[in-house]
């Protein structure tokens, strides 16, 4: 099951008409993250399985999961937006409860990002499932 949030986005994805536009507004989307610290892009933040370079790092507080990210590229990016959309603020609970890849589809964005974006993606999904396990 989607967020509401992850819901309101795939609506928004549905109204452009033509996928450069919906490239475009998946860049837009990565112009929101909170910028990252350099010195938090180390090698043991790195995201393995991407092709660009993704820095993830997750904090826990009171009992929900807290996530800093950036990527060096503008797409990757939007996409760490709709990763952060759905699991920021989550309980560990609510992080494995996210189906995540039903939203990839609802959003369209399977049949339109190369295998390898697609790959990173997931590896950044499997990172923060990751992370919420280890960081409890």
């Amino acid at each position: 099951m989607t967020t509401k949030n992850l819901e309101e986005l795939a609506d928004a994805f549905a109204l452009f008409s033509d996928w450069e536009d919906r490239y475009r507004y998946l860049i837009d989307l990565g112009k929101r993250l909170t910028p990252m610290d350099d010195s938090q892009k180390t090698d043991e933040t790195l995201v393995r399985g991407c092709t660009s370079r993704v820095w993830l790092v997750a904090d826990i507080r009171d009992g929900h999961f807290h996530f800093t990210a950036d990527s060096d590229a503008h797409i990757v990016r939007g996409l760490i937006y709709i990763l952060m959309l759905a699991y920021e603020g989550k309980s560990q609970e609510g992080v494995a409860g996210i189906d995540i890849e039903a939203a990839f589809e609802d959003m369209g964005l399977s049949g339109h990002l190369s295998p390898n974006r697609r790959n990173g993606f997931f590896a950044m999904v499997e990172k923060i499932r990751a992370l919420s396990v280890v960081c409890v």
